[in-house]
This record gives C-alpha cells, sequence and structure tokens, in this order.
C-alpha cells in the first residue's frame, strides 16, 4: 500500500465520516449528507443535531451516532428524519465517536489529558477509559472493527493506534488503564 488517493468525492466535508455498509454519511456544516459512494451524488441531507461544534460520527443500530466537541454530548439520531433519538451527556468535550464490538466508544481531549472511553449507549455511564499520556490529544476517533482504535493527533499531524482492551481482561466497569506513552 501506498497511500496514494485512489478517489475523491467532492462534497463538502467537516467532522465526521459514516458508512452503513452501502451509502456514506458525511458531516457538512449544520447538515449530514447522504452520499452514493459510487457516484458521489448527494442523495439526501438531515438536519445534524444541536448547534454545531460536530466532532465525529459513526453508524450503529440502524442509526447515525454524532459527537457534539463543546456541548459534551453525544446524539443518536433517526439517518431518515434527522430527529434525536437519544441524548449521551459526557464530562469531557467529545472528540470522536466510534462502535467497535457493539461498544460504544468516544475520544475526549481538554487540556492536557485526553482518553478513549467505553460508554453505556443507554445512560452515558463511563464502563472503561484508556487514558493517553500527558500532552497526547486525540482529535478524531474510528475503529477497525477489530482490536484497535486510530486516532487523530491534531496539530501532530499523527494517526495512533491504540489497542482495545481484550475482554475478560482485567478491565472493567469503570476501570481506567493508561496507554504506554511509546504507543505509536
Amino acid at each position: 500500500m501506498s497511500g496514494k488517493t485512489l478517489r475523491s468525492i467532492d462534497v463538502a466535508a467537516y467532522a465526521g465520516t459514516a458508512f452503513d455498509g452501502q451509502h456514506l454519511f458525511q458531516i457538512a456544516e449544520g447538515r449530514i449528507q447522504k452520499i452514493d459512494p459510487k457516484t458521489g451524488r448527494v442523495l439526501a441531507t438531515i438536519p445534524a443535531p444541536g448547534g454545531g461544534g460536530h466532532s465525529g460520527l459513526a453508524w450503529a443500530e440502524g442509526t447515525l451516532w454524532v459527537g457534539q466537541y463543546e456541548d459534551r454530548k453525544i446524539y443518536q439520531i433517526d439517518p431518515q428524519t434527522g430527529a434525536i433519538l437519544r441524548t449521551i451527556e459526557t464530562s469531557r468535550f467529545v472528540t470522536g465517536v466510534t462502535w467497535i464490538d457493539g461498544e460504544l466508544w468516544h475520544g475526549t481531549w481538554e487540556g492536557d489529558e485526553s482518553d478513549l472511553r467505553r460508554v453505556d449507549p443507554r445512560t452515558g455511564e463511563v464502563l472503561e477509559s484508556l487514558e493517553m499520556p500527558p500532552g497526547v490529544g486525540v482529535s478524531g476517533l474510528e475503529s477497525d472493527g477489530g482490536d484497535q482504535f486510530f486516532c487523530g493527533g491534531g496539530s501532530s499531524g499523527k494517526v495512533r493506534t491504540v489497542r482495545r482492551p481484550r475482554r475478560g481482561s482485567a478491565a472493567g466497569s469503570g476501570s481506567q488503564i493508561p496507554v504506554d506513552s511509546t504507543s505509536k
């Protein structure tokens, strides 16, 4: 793999892209666009929740999950209408959202502290936290569908890979696990 761009789609794109297996969904200012990835055509547009400051987009459970940075919220929305189905409040700025093996995770970054949090999608309770080393920020979050997270590094220009703890390990409800500062 060379990292060479093979194709691009000419649409407005800001903080978040999701894929439902057939269509791309892209946040663009105060709206979410449903895009045909074969043609690049915008098929539909729905309103994005909240008043802006979106920080991530994920597809799971047949719905879209939208992170909102400064409001410290994650919204579950109907992909057809944009109706808010659920609002999850968090205690930190939300810098990205992803789903992996039925688990909702989000990135945080506030001051010099950043972590990845697994939260209960019904209550917002923090079930697990992976702390980043001091000075390492998470500016975006995605998973590979397996055991890895990909974390944007803000102005550092780096994308870091963080391994998700194995289920059945010492990590449990409310546990905090530091991430080794030598992680790439």
